[in-house]
């Protein structure tokens, strides 16, 4: 692969390149990418979708709102620290084609922002809800009318893929949904494969699926504009991941490993002294003690260490794209950043303490619960209303349900594996107060 290919500046519907000698500076097509991301209905839907603790009112626990905010800001830093490196190991992408290292950060900050878009309410247990109708629930009976792929979309549901329908679908009289450049959505592009066969590596691009069979076409024409690398052979489809890819995913990790266990300390399900054992081994070569021992509450001291911690993180993964610049660029490297991370070792620590003390704690498991009966009656009852209309058999209380959906849900669908996933998509974007509100009036639950 080659960055000048992989900063494409290209949007879905175009008949020719964008240059970036032509862009109008105080409106970069990359950053033009970042404000069509915070204006769009998805992403506003994120305030009220689950980070860690669900449907939670607390003030200071995280939303994927406030998650993707800080995973953007994060995104940005990395992506503009690699930016000047490649710009000083490549001059003419700056003499030649007008890149600046801002560019890398708008895009990695762009890419970073829309990374849970496509998130289902009530946390990765909405995820699991989904797929779990389909495998063992009332889905189950759809299986023998679909395509072993389609079937594997609908049982494996994934955010990742629902995200890039979510930037990409077109639908009456809009194409291409949001239209982001190529490079942005290269970047957001974590998993590039499609949902079979399933981890058939351990390379970390092949850990889960990037899109639904709907979206191959437009996931293979952004993946052959950018020179991306194939992976797959015969009928199957699947890609080395777009080098800025690497940096979403770290900005993510440092985010979710960090202030996920920061949320932990704020609620109390961390104590303080245990936080700080942990901590400590990021920060020890860059905290000012004298300055720590001024602070004389919990959440600020809490603050300053969580602050240090993700610029060493930062700092470290960084240094680990550079030094792997080349093998990246000709796929052949496999992990994370951070499963080579100085640091590792330190954050799967972390890791495991949010496991055992937050994300399994009771108030975690209960609203779980709740969010699985909520999103496997919702996808019985709209599904069962979508399918009787197409066959000719809707019922008065069918018409009733399908009067709940949004205008832009009133789409004919002619194929099954379509509508089946159709209504996982409407599901997949309520918020959870909305999903709460659909559930309680679908099961006359007053209160």
């Amino acid at each position: 692969m080659n960055w000048e290919q992989l900063l494409s500046l290209r949007r879905q519907g175009d008949k020719g390149k964008r240059l970036r000698v032509e862009q109008d500076d105080t409106r970069l097509g990359f950053e033009v990418d970042y404000d069509r991301i915070v204006f769009s209905a998805a992403f506003r839907s994120l305030q009220d979708k689950t980070q860690v603790i669900p449907l939670s009112k607390t003030d200071f626990v995280h939303t994927r709102l406030t998650h993707s905010l800080e995973v953007s800001v994060v995104g940005r830093s990395l992506g503009r620290l690699v930016g000047k490196k490649i710009i000083e190991k490549y001059p003419h992408l700056k003499e030649a084609h007008g890149f600046h290292m801002n560019d890398f950060g708008a895009i990695v900050a762009a890419a970073s922002l829309a990374h849970d878009i496509g998130n289902p309410p009530f946390g990765h247990s909405g995820e699991k809800a989904i797929g779990e109708y389909f495998s063992i629930g009332n889905g189950q009976k759809h299986k023998e009318f679909l395509a072993e792929k389609e079937w594997q979309d609908l049982i494996d549901f994934e955010g990742n893929a629902n995200g890039f329908s979510v930037v990409t679908s077109s639908r009456p009289g809009i194409e291409g949904s949001i239209r982001l450049t190529y490079a942005v959505l290269g970047a957001f592009m974590k998993y590039p494969k499609e949902s079979l066969p399933k981890k058939p590596t351990k390379n970390i691009a092949d850990k889960k699926y990037g899109f639904f069979q709907t979206d191959k076409k437009f996931f293979e024409e952004v993946a052959d504009d950018m020179g991306m690398i194939p992976n797959k052979s015969g009928n199957d489809i699947g890609f080395e991941r777009h080098p800025l890819a690497y940096l979403v995913e770290a900005a993510d990790d440092i985010c979710y490993t960090i202030i996920d266990f920061e949320d932990g300390i704020n609620l109390g399900l961390v104590s303080e002294d245990f936080a700080l054992e942990y901590l400590i081994k990021l920060v020890k070569d860059s905290i000012d003690i004298s300055k720590y021992k001024t602070l004389t509450t919990k959440e600020d001291r809490i603050s300053y260490l969580r602050a240090l911690a993700i610029g060493s993180l930062i700092n470290d993964a960084v240094k680990v794209f550079v030094e792997n610049e080349e093998a990246i660029l000709n796929g052949k490297f496999p992990y994370s950043l951070m499963d080579k991370s100085k640091y590792k070792v330190q954050m799967d620590d972390i890791i495991k303490i949010s496991v055992d003390k937050i994300y399994q704690s009771r108030e975690v498991i209960e609203k779980e619960i709740i969010g699985y009966q909520i999103i496997q009656t919702l996808l019985d009852k709209f599904i069962t209303a979508y399918n009787n209309k197409y066959d000719g058999k809707e019922s008065n209380y069918d018409a009733l349900i399908l009067k709940l959906l949004p205008e832009k849900h009133h789409i004919e669908k002619e194929n099954l594996y379509e509508r089946l996933l159709h209504i996982c998509h409407f599901v997949s974007m309520l918020t959870d107060g909305n999903a709460l509100l659909f559930y309680k009036t679908i099961t006359a639950v007053k209160n």
